[in-house]
């Protein structure tokens, strides 16, 4: 093959990128490529910050090696085949992806693609395991348990890490095109996109992850990798981490790749994971109380662990794991708030926000998806006490109760009337289902 056109979309990298390496291995010229597509760039401030930042950075990487990152702007199919023919390439490689917008793209990308006689060839890259390869026994489009689906995951084999290219030919002529402007975001304390970012906090992680297991769920300690917006954006190669993980023996670690990988293959059979229940039987009895919405979106709850994590998300972009799990339990259990408000409340701010992850961990803490317990709440007081039992993590991100020392800071309406009124800070929401049993003594 002698031109062919690599079209960038999640998978922000070249060390093992399967269509990257597949495509410099068969065609002497080769057109990196990415569009920007407008009606994307309003969802997130801080993503539209991170994706721009990693563009800049896959862009020096790839002139480096000799080639450059062509910019467009548009939709992304037109734009794709407009570039595909004007250097009158014979084919397009693209990772696979399962999200509605990513599967629509990729029909019409194929259509078009045919209609220009140019061949489309898919490759993974965006998982661990391919989301379509593991299907349960009996029929059965995706698994709906995560225990069934981990032991056959862990005992399928993974493919192999592709090799870098070390030389990549651009066709002569094309116009690169600009970078786009660095916009903002929204988040003071965001973390940096790009895969160098990436591989530097990779290497420094790798050299930590032995205490995992103990930290992971330590809110004060924040013992986990962060490295989810990477893999969102494809800056590190998932397989790559698992694989690094298993000679680390980090089997703990490498179950949560494997959460990861669940949710893309049940996102792959539930096209609307976002916006409809994957119980139905679970979706039902929700309060309309936009005060309560607002209360949690500003953490202004009056549960000071519930706070702490609703501005940890809108400080960094990002939020510990355990506190997604609590705050997302306060909302729909505790103020008995429909989980969708939620999934685009966390999609506005996230890092590391995908259709797979945050619509499908929503779902499982709702009641509405994939939990074997639909049934069951986070007490957000013993959850606090458990995990966070000194209070660092409240702390660190709700400075009113900063003089509050040791455990007391998770209640502080049972502070000393004094004490409580220096305070300022807010009465918590009471919820309408349990009438906040877990206020009391």
């Amino acid at each position: 093959m002698k031109t062919a056109v690599v079209l960038f979309t999640r998978d922000l990298r070249v060390r093992d990128n399967p269509a990257l390496a597949a495509t410099c291995a068969n065609a002497e010229q080769v057109v990196p490529l990415f569009v920007l597509d407008p009606k994307l760039g309003e969802l997130s401030a801080n993503r539209s910050r991170f994706l721009h930042q990693s563009l800049a950075d896959l862009r020096a990487t790839l002139r480096d090696k000799g080639g450059d990152l062509v910019i467009r702007m548009g939709d992304p199919v037109a734009e794709a085949i407009d570039v595909a023919r004007s250097v009158n390439a014979e084919g397009i490689a693209m990772a696979a992806d399962v999200s509605r917008y990513a599967r629509r793209r990729e029909e019409k990308l194929k259509r078009e693609s045919e209609r220009h006689r140019m061949a489309l060839k898919l490759f993974p890259g965006l998982t661990v395991v391919d989301p379509g390869a593991l299907r349960p026994g009996g029929g059965g489009e995706s698994y709906r348990v995560f225990s069934p689906y981990h032991r056959n995951w862990r005992g399928a084999g993974w493919r192999e890490e592709v090799a870098t290219p070390s030389r990549i030919t651009l066709p002569h002529g094309i116009a690169v095109g600009r970078l786009p402007t660095l916009p903002r975001g929204e988040s003071p304390d965001a973390a940096d996109g790009g895969e160098t970012e990436a591989r530097r906090l990779f290497a420094g992680w790798l050299r930590h992850i032995g205490p995992y297991p103990e930290l992971h769920d330590d809110m004060a300690a924040d013992g986990t990798s962060r490295l989810s917006p990477y893999l969102r954006f494809g800056c590190l190669s998932p397989l790559e981490l698992a694989n690094a993980a298993v000679k680390h023996d980090a089997e703990e670690y490498v179950r949560q790749l494997c959460w990861r990988d669940f949710y893309y293959q049940v996102a792959l059979s539930v096209p609307k994971l976002s916006t409809e229940p994957i119980r139905p039987s679970g979706d039902t009895d929700w309060r309309d109380d936009a005060d309560a919405l607002q209360h949690w979106q500003d953490g202004l709850t009056g549960v000071p662990v519930v706070d702490a994590g609703m501005r940890q998300l809108r400080a960094e972009g990002w939020m510990h794991n355990r506190a997604r799990l609590i705050t997302a339990a306060f909302l729909t259990k505790h103020l008995g708030v429909d989980w969708r408000p939620g999934v685009k409340w966390f999609f506005r701010w996230l890092l590391d926000g995908d259709v797979p992850n945050n619509s499908g961990n929503w779902q499982w803490v709702a009641g509405t998806g994939n939990d074997t317990r639909p049934y069951r709440k986070f007490n957000p007081i013993r959850q606090a006490q458990r995990f966070d039992p000194e209070g660092v993590y409240v702390r660190r991100y709700v400075p009113e109760l900063k003089g509050v020392e040791g455990g007391a800071v998770h209640q502080p309406w049972r502070l000393p009337d004094q004490v409580r009124r220096g305070l300022d800070y807010p009465g918590p929401l009471e919820s309408h289902r349990d009438t906040a049993v877990w206020l009391r003594p």
